[in-house]
């Protein structure tokens, strides 16, 4: 990315936005950390563009919100294919 900082957290906060996309899958659809979209994000945009972060914002909070909901579908789906691994190789 060889943008300026302000055009990239506006492109960031455009593509949270458009697309409902968590700071970890938007940070690897760029080849950024996740620090660097969270940042851009929630410090820089809100200098550039209010009306933007406050959807990046909303967004942002319904993630935090589900997300444990998710990382416990992550885990169930991680031992259903372990288990199918082990009795399947029986």
């Amino acid at each position: 990315m060889k943008e300026s900082v302000e055009e990239r957290a506006v492109m960031l906060g455009e593509y949270i936005a458009e697309s409902h996309a968590t700071v970890r899958s938007t940070a690897a659809k760029f080849g950024i950390s996740k620090s660097t979209v969270h940042k851009d994000v929630s410090q820089r945009l809100k200098k550039l563009n209010a009306a933007l972060y406050k959807d990046v914002r909303k967004i942002l909070d319904q993630n935090k919100s589900e997300r444990h909901i998710r990382g416990g579908l992550a885990t169930k789906k991680k031992y259903l294919l372990k288990s199918k691994d082990v009795f399947g190789k029986h």
